[in-house]
């Protein structure tokens, strides 16, 4: 399968040591060439093999990128790659998972103090030497060491983002073989959790032997950790992969076992036993003419085992979603008939928050209303940002760029095949004032105000400061409420009750961002704010347009949520969506 994820993520670390050493503009050329080589759907070693024109015709890939592209697949390494590594030894993932420590700052650190290792920067800031370099204090060395325990616990496990990627890829790779029936993934990728400690597939087969084999010999294939006769765990991307090969008659108990979570499926063995009956990863087992049912896994009288379908029937169930599988109610709203009717893929029909290169995205706002188009979508907002708190290195427009945009805009939307709406993003200090003057404000379709600054305050200040966002009449959809950023910073802490109270008294939408590295709201907030009666729209925050695909990050977020489609402001027509908005 395509190894694009793995080449982008080589030229995400060039630049990061590139911006480590202070070297300045090619950084982001070679960011944002690693995000189009993610997001082409040519398998970038196929574009090398043909040589170094053909890689050129991704966009943003020059001819030194492609070149390097090249040369990776020609002797396994880039040169250039290896000397960085070798200026600059530095676990630079690990470090800047720290929050407030970006490739620069562990530049700096590893100049002045030789630091490459997260435990390390620990070290230094306990023993108070991060405050004597220059450019630096107490204050950011306090903030370094507050961080530590967080980045240490979120680097363990890789956000879904990257692990579903792989994930699919893998699965794809395996299909193709005439020895596998099907393959799925899962585990809390399978429940969609934000993130993920291991990727695990399991695959259905009779020859369990040609599906090891091809499992380890796939392309990505960094390390085999171990390969058995019926599983084998290898390292791709400094993730681990693991597989299981299960039989027909047995693969749908072992999806249900095998997807969880723990505490669901204890409740469901405990189901089980009230009604006689052995549940495991074998089967569903009739044990009532059996002596000791503990001596064998499968002794008994298999009653299902071959579908999870089956699983759940066994005890009266109808089929629980993966994503709710959390023992949260969701096995006694099976039992009584009241689980709710998710939100599905295919089912939004817009996205309300989208950038362009008016902003920090890549692209016209033709280009990104084009690939909404290309979605099947029915509407589109381009919501760039405003300036404001938050917003540096002169990302954002002023009042008067916002008003000269509503022109293009307006351009755009006469040609287009879908509606087009003109919204901004604004920012909400930290008092909760908006970033743009209000009678600018009247003239947008759709106003999302997000808080991108101050993002340390307490609870009861953060609730302060976002209600009052949400009571400014012209506001329409409060944006990626906590501000997190999974893995870097936890966002702030909310009062999610009062916030959805303040939503639906304001009419005011919440947000669940979709982008794989926010998913804000989560799903635990989702389900508070729609038991509030509160309306939730799921966007992407798209930069470019194979970003709008994310939204099924947002779709399976929702669905933890036990969110529904009548829910979702974005699944609704036109009509209904102009009548929503302020």
């Amino acid at each position: 399968m395509s190894r694009n994820a793995e080449v982008a993520a080589l030229f995400d670390e060039f630049a990061d040591l590139l911006d480590a050493k202070g070297v300045a503009y090619k950084p982001s050329s070679y960011r944002r060439a690693a995000e189009n080589i993610r997001e082409s759907p040519h398998a970038i070693e196929r574009l090398a093999e043909e040589g170094k024109d053909s890689v050129m015709e991704i966009d943003r890939v020059g001819d030194a990128i492609a070149s390097k592209v090249v040369e990776y697949f020609e002797t396994g390494q880039i040169e250039e790659l290896e000397e960085l590594r070798e200026e600059l030894p530095v676990e630079m993932a690990a470090l800047t998972s720290v929050e407030g420590v970006g490739p620069k700052t562990v530049g700096a650190l590893y100049e002045e103090l030789g630091i490459t290792t997260l435990d390390e920067l620990e070290t230094a800031a306990r023993e108070g030497r991060i405050q004597e370099v220059k450019g630096f204090g107490a204050k950011t060395e306090q903030n370094i060491l507050d961080g530590i325990d967080f980045a240490r616990e979120s680097h363990q496990r890789e956000t879904i983002g990257k692990a579903r990627p792989v994930a699919d890829d893998l699965i794809a790779y395996l299909e193709a073989s005439s020895a596998v029936s099907r393959a799925e993934p899962a585990g809390s990728l399978r429940r969609w959790r934000e993130t993920v400690g291991d990727i695990d597939v399991l695959v259905e087969s009779d020859d369990a032997g040609a599906v090891i084999d091809r499992f380890v010999a796939w392309d990505p294939v960094g390390e085999t950790i171990e390969a058995g006769t019926q599983k084998a765990s290898v390292r791709v991307n400094d993730m681990r992969v693991d597989l299981r090969v299960i039989t027909p008659d047995e693969y749908g108990a072992a999806l249900q076992y095998f997807t969880g979570s723990k505490d669901h499926n204890v409740h469901l063995r405990n189901v089980a036993i009230d009604r006689g009956l052995k549940m495991n990863e074998y089967g569903m087992f009739d044990i009532s003419d059996v002596d000791d049912p503990d001596s064998d896994p499968r002794a008994g009288t298999r009653v299902a085992g071959a579908t999870e379908e089956s699983m759940y029937a066994a005890l009266d169930l109808p089929l629980v979603a993966p994503e709710l599988r959390e023992d949260t109610g969701e096995i006694e709203a099976a039992s009584d008939g009241t689980l709710p009717d998710l939100i599905d893929e295919g089912d939004i029909r817009g996205d309300l928050h989208t950038h362009t290169e008016w902003s920090d995205g890549d692209n016209t706002i033709e280009e990104m209303v084009q690939a909404a188009t290309e979605r099947g979508y029915d509407y589109h907002v381009v919501s760039d940002h405003a300036t404001g708190p938050g917003m540096v290195g002169g990302v954002g427009l002023d009042d008067d760029e916002l008003l000269e945009q509503a022109d293009e805009v307006r351009a755009v939307a006469e040609n287009a095949d879908i509606s087009v709406f003109h919204g901004v993003e604004a920012n909400i200090d930290a008092e909760g004032h908006l970033s743009v003057a209000d009678d600018v404000l009247d003239q947008l379709d759709v106003v999302i105000a997000s808080p991108h600054s101050a993002l340390d305050q307490d609870s009861e200040a953060a609730m302060t400061r976002l209600v009052r966002a949400m009571e400014h009449p012209a506001v329409d959809i409060l944006g990626h409420p906590t501000g997190r950023i999974i893995n870097r910073r936890p966002g702030l802490t909310l009062d999610y009750g009062r916030l959805a109270e303040a939503a639906v008294e304001n009419d005011v939408a919440l947000e669940l961002n979709a982008s794989p590295y926010r998913l804000d709201l989560n799903g635990d907030a989702l389900r508070i704010a729609i038991d509030a009666g509160a309306t939730v729209v799921i966007d992407t925050d798209a930069h470019r347009p194979g970003e709008l695909d994310d939204v099924r990050y947002g779709i399976h977020t929702a669905r933890r949520g036990w969110v529904e489609t009548a829910d979702v402001l974005n699944t609704r027509s036109v009509a209904d969506l102009e009548s929503f908005l302020h």
